[in-house]
């Protein structure tokens, strides 16, 4: 891998900002980001990039690779989770394998904004129908995930503590970052189909201070993953070793998947992050209402406190390497 990728990822200002929260944590400094702001800030990195999303869909159309690359998105937050669980049952119960298997399923959308800002400083292009894959990634991984509690836990859960279905499928479709994310792109794409006039006056409101935002994000979610360090000593060298090695071994496979769909490397990029980012809100939530017999700092400390760091500081770097070496054609 070219260090020089790591060096150029840890000095840009969102990565840097994230360090700045975890050293607040680590120093014991009072900092603290009020409780609305984080989600205000969360709400509009969704709705910029899913409205840039759908802004360059439109420019680009729906033909050539579009569909396999979202079908392929979609079969590996199906797959994810099941080879997941399978590694997770070795040494844990089946609600807590399930739990953290829907986790790895899903995907972080703030992951993949950053690997976006990643592929602007290396100055590489990419396809807005790279959004939709983000969108529709969310949904198949928390719905396989409770299956798997269904068909692995039937014996330890009792007969009152029967799913909901109604409002499990709720959640997994309508969740708030789901909604507004795949809402957000239709607007762009509508949009910019028939109304480009106001794409222009959205356009200071989504590009301007787009990275200013990600920066803050950040630095709340630097303080947030260094609170969850204490969890993660307590979750095992086990669970320690998956966070790291899972999305390792799920960005390999979809580097060769990025491959096989002839992918540039901007895409190929996102589709890797993608396949190995992990879920830190949206899924966690879900389990929570649905699981309650999980362990909810087992899912959320694996997730938060050690995958999204790894991603963030050297995985998209090293993810891009990986891209250069399996996908990118020599020559």
């Amino acid at each position: 891998m070219d260090t020089s990728l790591v060096l150029q990822n840890l000095l840009t200002p969102p990565v840097l900002f994230f360090f700045l929260g975890v050293i607040a944590v680590l120093v014991r400094s009072d900092l603290e980001i009020p409780a609305p702001l984080p989600k205000l800030f969360s709400l509009y990195l969704l709705l910029a990039i899913g409205f840039k999303g759908g802004l360059e869909l439109q420019h680009s159309g729906i033909s050539g690779p579009v569909l396999p690359t979202i079908a392929a998105a979609v079969g590996m937050s199906l797959a994810v989770p099941l080879v997941s669980f399978a590694v997770l049952r070795l040494k844990l119960d089946g609600f807590n394998a399930a739990a953290i298997a829907a986790t790895y399923g899903s995907i972080s959308a703030v992951t993949f904004i950053t690997a976006e800002s990643f592929l602007e400083t290396q100055k590489l292009p990419h396809d807005g129908f790279m959004v939709a894959a983000l969108a529709l990634m969310e949904s198949p991984a928390i719905i396989v995930g409770l299956l798997l509690v269904k068909l692995a836990s039937t014996q330890q859960r009792p007969d009152n503590g029967r799913m909901r279905w109604g409002a499990v499928l709720h959640e997994a479709m309508l969740n708030g970052s789901v909604y507004l994310l795949v809402g957000s792109l239709v607007i762009g794409y509508l949009s910019a189909a028939n109304s480009p006039q106001s794409v222009e006056k959205m356009l200071p409101f989504t590009d301007k201070l787009f990275y200013g935002s990600l920066s803050f994000f950040l630095l709340d979610m630097g303080i947030v993953a260094a609170q969850r360090l204490a969890d993660l000593r307590r979750a095992g060298s086990f669970l320690i070793g998956f966070s790291v090695l899972m999305p390792l071994f799920n960005a390999l496979v979809g580097a060769l998947i990025a491959r096989g769909l002839g992918l540039g490397p901007g895409n190929a990029l996102l589709f890797v992050v993608l396949c190995a980012s992990a879920s830190y809100i949206a899924v966690p939530a879900a389990m929570r209402m649905t699981v309650p017999e999980a362990n909810p700092s087992y899912y959320i400390s694996t997730a938060l406190g050690l995958t999204f760091p790894f991603n963030i500081i050297v995985g998209i770097p090293l993810y891009m390497a990986l891209v250069n070496k399996l996908v990118v054609p020599a020559g």
